[in-house]
């Protein structure tokens, strides 16, 4: 009986704790791929003034992402195409006495045009690109001029903006952004069931049979004094089913109890059979939905027995009859009703 005493209120806590891991080590491996990449110089890209860039320094201390005010920029007469599509434009310009090419998204070139007296870009510095050498190797053509001398007059750093702010791009931002949000407020929650185990979603889900604290108290109360009926992780009382299991927890008044029955599933490798186990199915008023997975037959026998005779009014297995029942009683199809009903008025 001593193991029983607040065990809802351990058993909520248990479960969230290990739930932390996964966003936990979700946000070390952001962190690793934040290191291993300039992540911090793409999502947050420091400004840079002509006098002040150097690129050689900047690409070999990872600041790979940037924003650059660039002056006097000349169109090579060449773009950059990708499934048949242009990407962008390629242009040169001077930054420290060093001439770089600067490949520019069409919109801010104005598709192409001649010359650009100033602007201010996104951009990500490109070491020995191909799309590069590939252009000067063809401008050192058109121009009869020798490619290696045109090749040792050029920097090999070039400054790419579609590379910096392409679709391909914005996703990865918008993915490492959001998921490392997501990340911190899962471990937030989590902290905060853990501290406040009244508060947590299993609790809160009692809500629709009265007042969340109440019935965590008088299920506590009932569990560490006078259980019905208790298997491994699935416990009755004399008002109460609750689960306190690895995989959830879980707290219903049985009178609230519509339908219950269970599913067996096949466990096997190759053609090896290894086992059964059953799951616990239960619906329950307000739509509240508990499944307790992974139980032996006997267990689950058990508590639908029990169930079955604490409330009549229960639905005992799976049936097209009882699933229609179910739906009636729990009256799914009202939203569709309202929307079908207000658009035929509307037509």
């Amino acid at each position: 009986m001593d193991s029983l005493e607040h065990l809802i209120t351990r058993s909520i806590k248990t479960y969230y704790k290990s739930k932390l891991f996964a966003p936990i080590i979700f946000l070390v491996f952001l962190a690793v791929i934040g290191i291993i990449f300039p992540v911090r110089h793409m999502l947050f890209p420091t400004m840079y003034e002509e006098e002040q860039i150097s690129l050689y320094e900047m690409y070999n201390s990872k600041e790979n992402y940037a924003r650059f005010n660039l002056n006097n920029l000349y169109f090579t007469g060449y773009t950059s195409k990708w499934l048949d599509r242009t990407r962008g434009y390629f242009y040169y310009t001077m930054i420290n006495s060093e001439c770089v090419v600067v490949l520019l998204d069409p919109d801010t070139c104005e598709q192409g045009a001649p010359t650009i007296d100033s602007l201010s870009i996104k951009g990500e510095i490109v070491y020995d690109s191909v799309a590069t050498r590939t252009l000067l190797t063809n401008l050192a053509s058109d121009l009869n001029w020798n490619e290696n001398g045109i090749l040792s007059t050029v920097s090999s750093y070039s400054i790419s903006e579609p590379d910096a702010t392409g679709a391909a791009a914005r996703l990865f931002e918008f993915l490492y952004v959001i998921l490392g949000l997501y990340s911190i407020l899962q471990i937030i929650v989590y902290c905060i069931y853990i501290a406040f185990p009244v508060i947590s979603s299993p609790v809160q889900k009692t809500r629709a049979y009265g007042k969340p604290s109440e019935i965590l108290a008088e299920a506590e109360e009932e569990l560490a004094t006078l259980p019905q009926l208790a298997t491994e992780d699935m416990f009755i009382t004399e008002h109460y089913f609750i689960e306190t299991s690895s995989y959830g927890v879980a707290i219903v008044p049985i009178d609230a109890i519509i339908w219950i029955y269970k599913y067996s599933t096949m466990h096997k490798f190759l053609w090896h059979h290894f086992s059964i186990t059953y799951t616990l199915y239960i619906t329950a008023g307000k739509r509240h939905y508990i499944k307790c997975p992974k139980n032996i037959k006997s267990d689950i026998d058990g508590i639908m027995d029990y169930l079955s005779e604490a409330n009549h009014d229960i639905l005992v297995g799976f049936s097209e009859e009882n699933r229609l029942k179910v739906e009636e009683i729990q009256n799914d199809f009202e939203i569709v009703r309202k929307i079908t009903g207000f658009l035929s008025k509307r037509v």
